[in-house]
């Protein structure tokens, strides 16, 4: 029989197929294996690697209870408090902090999944219900999730970027730091808000990343690593080699449309950034990556899925516009290079504000006392800012 005679390719089928193994992607299919193990779930990535390069972090206070079981076996390190530094303010939390790597990640859900997770894997077509690979072969499945990351919807948003480039670095020597340094802005700044973020990962090992809260989404990676050399000799730690390197470039949301971002005709599911699921201040997305995968985990079904997981998009998105507030404040009324005053005043607040305000569950009374007192930033240039944002924002 020549190839042109051969039947047609049967397709794969399956309860659920994840599209994407980041983040997202992966608590979802971990959160699934562990809470509805008769489940038949795909996991396809276009990467090497499941998580890629790299770090995500969060604070004890973000989760707890089955989202917490549920990060365990992903944290390669832990903290019990962290610093930050400003021009005129250092302090030390006693917030718990710990980090995640896309290696744990992808060992767990190798070891979970088994063949059901798939690497290398190039994915050309979604629908609700099929996923089509860059080889022609077809899985279906009651129900497709895309959890690919930052996608078109960006063209949606308005605001600034966090862009950044962080490095592993083996020294020479051991470094001292015994807490997380989660912001850093006594360095010069450059391009917007910058701060370098410091992760003590053991005695000689840091992952070390630069930061920018810019107005471009242009990123000089060559620079970027040349400052994280720099600022590492200035702290007298002698870099012994590279490890291994991530960098990123994330919308800061001040304002747009949720239903351009992600229409209402469109009927495939989506989970993390792709679905609006991320703070319009930091950017964080693991707090609401960890309450998707646990919804889903609760309720799997899949005819319900993608309006399931609109709505919830919908409502981080309108519980999202004071954040998206403070942004417009801090891109449109500060200048660049003072918009450290603007963290360097929040960061004298109360820790629990602080902590809920990470969390995305910044109630009424965190919100007076964060506007309240002697602002920042000008004042009229504050309401000139909200004036000129906030009469098209979709909420």
């Amino acid at each position: 029989m020549s190839a042109s005679d051969s039947p047609p390719m049967r397709p794969n089928r399956a309860d659920i197929v994840i599209v994407g193994g980041g983040l997202a992607g992966g608590l979802i299919a971990l959160a699934l294996a562990r809470w509805q193990p008769q489940l038949h779930v795909e996991l396809v990535d276009g990467g090497e690697h499941f998580g890629g390069n790299h770090v995500w972090s969060f604070f004890a206070s973000d989760v707890s209870g089955d989202g917490a079981a549920l990060l365990e076996p992903l944290i390669a390190a832990r903290w019990d408090g962290y610093d930050v530094a400003f021009p005129a303010h250092s302090r030390t939390l006693a917030t718990g902090y710990a980090s995640l790597t896309g290696e744990r990640l992808d060992a767990e859900l190798r070891h979970v999944l088994g063949a059901r997770g798939r690497t290398g894997v190039a994915v050309t077509g979604l629908t609700p219900t099929s996923v089509t690979l860059a080889d022609g072969q077809q899985i279906e499945a009651a129900a497709v999730i895309d959890a690919r990351g930052a996608g078109p919807e960006v063209a949606a948003y308005r605001g600034g970027w966090q862009k950044f480039v962080g490095q592993m670095l083996h020294l020479s020597a051991p470094h001292g730091l015994t807490r997380p340094i989660v912001m850093d802005a006594t360095v010069e700044q450059i391009d917007g808000y910058r701060f370098v973020y410091v992760l003590p990962f053991g005695p000689d090992r840091l992952f070390v990343e630069d930061t920018y809260y810019s107005d471009t989404s242009d990123l000089d990676h060559g620079a970027l690593a040349a400052r994280i050399a720099d600022y590492a000799a200035a702290k007298g730690w002698q870099i012994a080699a590279v490890e291994r390197e991530e960098s990123g470039v994330l919308p800061v949301v001040s304002g747009g449309d949720f239903d351009r971002a992600w229409p209402l005709q469109d009927a495939v599911a989506r989970a993390g950034v792709r679905a609006t699921l991320f703070h319009a201040t930091t950017g964080y997305s693991l707090p609401q990556a960890v309450a998707v995968a646990l919804a889903i985990a609760r309720d799997p079904t899949p005819e319900t899925l993608a309006s399931r997981l609109r709505a919830m998009a919908a409502d981080n998105w309108r519980r999202g516009g004071f954040y998206r507030l403070l942004d417009t404040m801090l891109f449109d009324a500060a200048e660049p290079d003072q918009r450290y005053r603007v963290l360097e005043r929040f960061y004298r607040l109360s820790p629990g504000l602080i902590e809920r305000f990470y969390a995305g569950k910044t109630g009424w009374r965190d919100r007076i006392r964060l506007l309240s007192g002697r602002p920042p930033v000008p004042i009229t240039a504050a309401v000139r800012a909200i004036l000129r944002g906030g009469s098209s924002d979709n909420l």
